[in-house]
């Protein structure tokens, strides 16, 4: 069993690899982009499906507003090629070694004729307070040590964890605009 785990390995490193665009130039989409319809529900309608593609779940929209704001959403790491939240090698590498998150907002403001798209994505990467030890070795008994009958012991983090913004993940707001423009048929 254990000989298939590198070749399992690998294999997912290569189809997360191909699965995702890896081409992306920041002048590929520009944000905002600019989409002729005349129906702003049909144009809302399609974004969402979008954003649900990249199975991100929306915590928040407002039509007046024109805005969508995704929770946040724990990278993907090189074993789930099926999300695409991480784009690229790089990415997907990054969070599997490290606990990424992204948080997506969208903008849709209606302009002459059409609609203007903003997409903007926000990634950041966990600050643990203390050393993590959320361990099945404290879960069990010792037999080096007599028996603790106190039943409020804590294991694991004592405080929340605390998060360092990276800024825009650009990568995957360019992986989105071009899902958006061929999904609304520009």
């Amino acid at each position: 069993m254990t000989r298939w785990v590198p070749l399992f390995a690998g294999l997912s490193l290569f189809v997360s690899a191909c699965a995702t665009p890896l081409n992306f130039q920041a002048s590929d989409v520009q944000s905002p982009f600019y989409v002729a319809a005349d129906n702003q529900d049909v144009v809302w309608e399609r974004v969402v499906d979008v954003i649900h593609s990249q199975h991100f779940a929306i915590a928040r929209e407002n039509r007046l507003d024109g805005v969508i704001e995704t929770d946040y959403k724990v990278g993907s790491g090189v074993l789930e090629p099926w999300h695409r939240d991480s784009v690229g090698l790089e990415n997907k590498l990054e969070s599997s070694l490290q606990s990424i998150r992204r948080k997506l907002f969208v903008q849709i403001t209606p302009a002459e004729g059409g609609f203007l798209i903003d997409v903007e994505v926000f990634k950041e990467l966990e600050d643990l307070e203390e050393e993590s030890t959320n361990s099945s070795g404290r879960s069990t008994f010792e037999e080096s040590q007599p028996l603790n009958r106190s039943l409020n012991r804590e294991a694991g983090q004592q405080a929340p964890s605390g998060w360092i913004a990276l800024g825009r993940d650009t990568a995957l707001e360019q992986n989105l605009l071009w899902h958006l423009n061929s999904h609304l048929g520009q």
